[in-house]
């Protein structure tokens, strides 16, 4: 019992079965079996929320749960998917620990275990190989595959880029300790403010639920409809092998992530809002340190991407035509 508890605390401390080679894990069905104790702070964290009744509300405690939700969504956005998983810009070892340290404080487990499994979704997107496949159904893409046994463990052998880096290995074997310290101070700030500024009629218990609980809940799911949503709903601007779709709502709740066709096709742009009516504010952020020189090597969606977009355009119309003519609707 104590091991598994020391599971949480270090999750590197345990090695399981789910730590496959590559060609093991493509050949791996998908696991239905929930570990029900281990995602018992999954479970804390919606039943938490309840507390909002408990704690009341302020209008400080509702900015600070919206800030807090941008910034962190950023981070994962920005850090954990378009650096970490597709390197499509490069910056420094300091900026590079401080978001993405930020990024774990968003309960979303460690960088190195979210990057290899958004590495293999990349390799086998919506197969039985891929770990959130769409074809499994909404509860599986959407929360299913990380409450099992198959996908708890940090896939080492799609992340060997970044093992050389104690920070990030740091970072992702403590992460569940990083989102704890998170939320104890979110309450001590709470507690000083109601101390140092009863104006703004806040408390620790209160922030602590709207500017840590609620607001990580939010981030949580609006960051999993990408896997699940995004497969769903939408439009398809390019021809992909997959069931991905550009969604504008889930466009601006995750900060420019919804155009999910679109990176599914070219995964290799720091730029995932490929035309200008595409609201991507990651990029958007991403683009303004450039300027100040915090990132650099930004990579750009290459005229070809474009040239396709017009094919597959023109190739739809050519059909909607030939159905007119032929008096199909």
């Amino acid at each position: 019992m104590l091991k598994f508890f020391l599971g949480w605390i270090d999750s590197w401390s345990i090695t399981h079965s789910s730590e496959l080679t590559e060609f093991e894990a493509s050949k791996t069905s998908k696991d239905t079996q929930i570990q029900w104790l281990r995602i018992i702070p999954f479970i804390l964290l919606h039943i938490a929320c309840l507390a909002v009744f408990w704690v009341g509300v302020s209008w400080f405690a509702v900015w600070f749960m919206i800030l807090f939700y941008m910034i962190r969504m950023f981070a994962i956005t920005a850090f954990f998917h378009r650096y970490l998983s597709h390197k499509t810009f490069q910056t420094s070892r300091p900026v590079q620990f401080i978001f993405l340290l930020i990024g774990t404080m968003s309960a979303q487990r460690g960088p190195l275990w979210w990057t290899a499994h958004h590495r293999y979704h990349h390799r086998f997107t919506d197969t039985e190989h891929d770990p959130h496949s769409s074809t499994h159904g909404f509860w599986y893409s959407h929360v299913g595959w990380f409450l099992n046994q198959q996908n708890f463990s940090t896939r080492k052998e799609i992340i060997k880029d970044w093992l050389k880096f104690p920070e990030i290995v740091w970072l992702d074997r403590f992460s569940f300790v990083i989102v704890l310290i998170t939320a104890f101070a979110i309450y001590l700030l709470g507690d000083w403010l109601a101390f140092a500024y009863p104006n703004l009629g806040t408390s620790g218990p209160q922030l602590l639920v709207w500017g840590f609980v609620v607001s990580t809940l939010l981030l949580i799911h609006a960051t999993l409809c990408i896997n699940s949503l995004a497969h769903l709903y939408g439009r398809r601007d390019f021809d992909t092998k997959d069931n991905s779709r550009n969604n504008l709502f889930l466009s601006i709740i995750t900060l420019g992530e919804g155009w999910h066709n679109n990176h599914h096709y070219y995964a290799g742009s720091t730029r995932q809002g490929f035309f200008w009516w595409q609201i991507d504010v990651t990029y958007y952020v991403l683009k303004a340190m450039s300027f100040c020189g915090l990132i650099w090597a930004i990579k750009p969606v290459p005229q070809r991407i474009y040239d396709a977009h017009k094919i597959h355009l023109d190739s739809l119309k050519n059909k909607i035509e030939k159905n007119s003519d032929g008096g199909v609707l």
